[in-house]
């Protein structure tokens, strides 16, 4: 996994991993995010998933986890522009609406009827 960084503006701080996250990568990760959620001023912790073209059990950990030290500090966690795969695995763990990413038109998913069951899974 490749991590890119860069802080937007005063307050809030853009991370853009790249590659997989998965248990190989998921400390690397971890580690990355929860510097930046314990910088001093951070307000907003942004992961745009854009470049990550993986992410497993792991790496939905690590941003749950994430999102509980945020809360800790007061600091805002979210999600952004995950590829469709990487979306569908935030739908089906039910935690995209956690990280701030709801589904959209544009979703590869969009058309498809929706399922009645579980978490969506029927």
């Amino acid at each position: 996994m490749d991590r890119g960084e860069r802080n937007a503006e005063p307050g809030r701080v853009v991370l853009r991993p790249a590659g997989e996250i998965d248990m190989a990568t998921a400390g690397e990760f971890e580690a990355t995010l929860t510097e930046a959620l314990h910088r001093p001023g951070v307000r907003e912790v942004v992961v745009d998933l854009a470049a990550v073209r993986f992410l497993d059990s792991s790496g939905v950990r690590v941003l749950v986890h994430g999102v509980s030290v945020g809360r800790e500090r007061d600091v805002t966690l979210r999600v952004t522009d995950p590829q469709p795969g990487v979306a569908r695995v935030l739908r089906i763990t039910g935690v995209n609406t956690l990280l701030g990413f709801a589904d959209s038109d544009s979703d590869s998913d969009a058309g498809r009827p929706v399922a009645r069951g579980w978490r969506g899974l029927d």
